[in-house]
């Protein structure tokens, strides 16, 4: 198998469980469930280094090119309320 390939997968899942923890975290917190709340942070705690070390590990991702330049639009000034207009 290829390595990084793995490794990107594994930071993969590791974030989408980091995420659903978070959550379920935020809602513990939200409900007063502290002792819940304390046992999700620890698993949060370990994810998170986990992440740390994979990330590490991975290659630098490649610097995003820049945008291809495009049509900037420009504002009008808005026009003079009829009666106030000069009249030619």
């Amino acid at each position: 198998m290829n390595r990084p390939t793995t490794q990107c997968d594994r930071l993969a899942a590791i974030e989408g469980d980091l995420a659903a923890l978070q959550a379920q975290y935020e809602l513990a917190m939200s409900a007063f469930k502290f002792d819940e709340a304390d046992a999700l942070q620890r698993q949060i705690t370990v994810l998170e280094s986990e992440r740390l070390v994979l990330a590490a590990e991975l290659p630098a991702p490649r610097p995003a090119s820049e945008p291809p330049a495009g049509v900037v639009p420009v504002l009008r000034r808005p026009r003079r309320p009829a009666h106030l207009r000069r009249r030619r």
